[in-house]
């Protein structure tokens, strides 16, 4: 029998919770277990229903999706659907599974549902696809913002419990860290090279094998990254090198 995963929506508009089950219906996997119109109901359910994941409106009367987040004791996976992007940061400061941006695209909330699935069971589901993983990524750093698509990201490189992203000539520090960041990448584009680096394969212009048996990696910027002889072998079955 298949694995299913329970599903609340919480949306103050009926319409918006019509659109959500509709896009859900093409995933036999998920089970709808229920649907709240505000943020106290929304906790009440959550209460009686234990599902696995919940949709989230961020605005909605009597208090907004992150209020009642705050409330709670223990939540969900939580992935926040809105119509604004202003709320993207502090959707990921409140470790939010997923951020999806109304009118949510179908391929968007396939991914997000694909790694949500992929941490309950295995087996379920095909690998995702390149096409179908998160495009872009929200970065803040001090008053400066960027939505950058994950392509143009080059490389991110550790500094303690902070990330810095390197794009175009930017290289804004991000509050999270490596580990944590590399959960939300695409491993098929995205590879752990060392202990402070994950490189964007698109971006690896030469690869030259070392004395330690493992690999020195050039990107197109010119930035070298030295891979261990133990990551060596990952990366030779990502890139057949």
């Amino acid at each position: 029998m298949m694995q299913t995963m329970r599903v609340l929506l919480i949306d103050d508009e009926r319409l918006a919770r019509a659109e959500l089950r509709r896009l859900l219906a093409t995933h036999p996997y998920v089970d709808i277990v229920g649907e709240a119109a505000n943020a106290a109901d929304g906790m009440q359910q959550i209460a009686s229903l234990k599902p696995d994941l919940v949709f989230l409106d961020v605005q909605m009367p009597g208090g907004s999706g992150f209020d009642m987040l705050a409330a709670l004791d223990a939540a969900p996976q939580v992935i926040f659907t809105t119509a604004f992007d202003r709320y993207a940061l502090q959707a990921f400061e409140v470790n939010a599974f997923d951020y999806l941006q109304k009118p949510i695209q179908p391929a968007r909330m396939a991914a997000a549902l694909q790694r949500c699935a992929a941490q309950r069971f295995t087996d379920v589901l095909p690998a995702a696809t390149p096409a179908a993983m998160p495009q872009k990524l929200f970065i803040k750093d001090g008053e400066r913002c960027w939505f950058v698509a994950l392509d143009d990201i080059r490389m991110f490189e550790s500094e303690g419990n902070y990330t810095r992203a390197y794009f175009d000539m930017h290289q804004p520090l991000m509050l999270r860290s490596l580990s944590q960041l590399e959960e939300r990448l695409d491993p098929q584009r995205f590879f752990r090279a060392s202990r402070r680096h994950i490189v964007n394969l698109g971006f690896v212009e030469r690869v030259v094998s070392n004395d330690a048996g493992g690999l020195d990696l050039t990107l197109r910027d010119g930035a070298e990254i030295e891979v261990s002889r133990r990551r060596a072998a990952q990366f030779r079955s990502l890139t057949n090198f």
